[in-house]
């Protein structure tokens, strides 16, 4: 046999049999998931263990470990694992979230160009890879977009005689006489226990965000520290007067209770509090059955503040794919985040979890033409900003919301507690 054919047919002799290990890869995927929405059972993670299950079953060999993880710790338990060399295999990003850039850059997450067709990006919208994009490469899948919005209870507001902001748009001052007028005793006991607003700080969520941003700031302007400049100062105090002045607010917000301040809108038997803002998800919430379904609610925008646009935070959640040392093991991986994110699967997110789909072939299918809300949640993204992305943004997203909520406390006045993040975020802004 000639030189030339014995090398032809070693090359091709080792491209079957490199072929045919890759195709039969066996072994575990761990996935980490947080809960998303209930079926009867209250069950919020059935939905991915659905997907698990029907992929082994097409996958002979390959077994999906899900590691259920509140959306709260996720992050921080993320980063422990990657300390400890131990990560899963592929994380979720939250709906009001951004990809990490502290991981990109220690190379822990797993660049995707080379496992997207150029129809299959085509299908997504420019934002939503645009924020799954870092130097120019694509880290992750985007599988939904959201919103932060407002969401009134509509009994509350007939009850207290006050009129709905006419398809949901208020300036500031508006916002401020209808919370006021939403604030009253019920009962005829002399105490107050009807509010107009509450909402809750913590780190990692924005939902009182647009607040501060409403008269013109921004957190980080030209990597510099943004929320101790007039603009700012101005925006979070008039969220504090609400509270302190007006009186329009209970004692509760402000602080880290997520689940109180929602029980406060929602749930059945406490529902106290007339308006709150929340992501997106909170609308399949509200409208679905169970304790928290609310027969009259309204969505609306943020407040029209000095800037004169009622801004709000947007996100795109989606998948990322970590690290993988055994090549033929990412390619399996990667097929398994891509299951999870197609176009059938957006449109059970969009009837399902309140988000917005990252696909136009899932727009397509009108997954909110009996959804009105929605529809009108969907409105907002024109004026959606996304939260900075930096390095370093857990660290700076801490501090700040620490210091908010001294200030929302009565701790520090809003310029001392701004003027304190300052001091401990531009460093690491450097």
């Amino acid at each position: 046999m000639p030189k030339r054919m014995c090398v032809l047919t070693a090359l091709l002799l080792v491209l079957a049999v490199s072929a045919s290990a890759f195709a039969n890869w066996t072994g575990t995927i761990t996935i980490w998931d947080c809960p998303r929405w209930g079926n009867e059972e209250d069950d919020k993670f059935h939905w991915i263990k659905g997907k698990i299950a029907e992929f082994e079953a097409s996958h002979p060999g390959v077994k999906i470990e899900l590691v259920e993880t509140p959306w709260a710790e996720l992050g921080e338990k993320l980063s422990v694992a990657i300390a400890g060399r131990a990560w899963p295999d592929i994380v979720p990003v939250d709906i009001s979230g951004a990809i990490n850039r502290n991981h990109l850059e220690q190379g822990v997450v797993e660049a995707l160009d080379d496992y997207m067709t150029p129809e299959e990006l085509e299908d997504f919208f420019p934002g939503a890879l645009e924020a799954y994009t870092y130097k120019g490469k694509l880290y992750g899948i985007p599988m939904s977009m959201s919103v932060h919005v407002m969401l009134l209870n509509l009994d509350h507001f007939a009850e207290a005689g006050v009129e709905p902001p006419e398809n949901g748009r208020w300036t500031w001052d508006e916002f401020v006489e209808k919370a006021k007028a939403l604030t009253f005793d019920s009962d005829g006991d002399g105490v107050i226990d009807k509010y107009g607003f509450s909402t809750y700080i913590l780190p990692g969520y924005y939902e009182a965000w647009p607040f501060f941003y409403m008269d013109g700031a921004q957190p980080i302007v030209n990597d510099e520290f943004g929320f101790n400049t007039p603009e700012a100062i101005s925006a979070i105090q008039k969220l504090v007067d609400l509270k302190f002045v007006h009186g329009a607010a209970p004692v509760e917000m402000g602080s880290s209770d997520v689940g109180g301040t929602f029980r406060a809108l929602a749930r059945e038997g406490e529902r106290f509090v007339a308006i709150q803002p929340w992501n997106s998800w909170a609308i399949a919430t509200v409208t679905g059955e169970g304790v928290n379904h609310m027969p009259n609610v309204m969505v609306a925008e943020y407040p029209i503040g000095e800037s004169g646009r009622p801004i709000t935070i947007g996100g795109a959640g989606g998948w990322v794919v970590m690290y993988q040392k055994d090549r033929s093991k990412l390619d399996v991986v990667v097929e398994f985040a891509k299951f999870l994110s197609t176009t059938e699967e957006q449109y059970t997110f969009a009837l399902n979890y309140g988000t917005f789909p990252s696909r136009k072939s899932t727009e397509a299918m009108d997954p909110f033409a009996d959804q009105p809300l929605m529809a009108r949640a969907a409105e907002m993204l024109e004026y959606a900003v996304t939260v900075p992305e930096h390095p370093n943004w857990a660290q700076i997203d801490a501090r700040i919301q620490a210091e908010l909520q001294l200030i929302f406390a009565g701790e520090k006045s809003v310029e001392q507690g701004m003027n304190d993040a300052a001091a401990q975020v531009q460093r690491l802004l450097r």
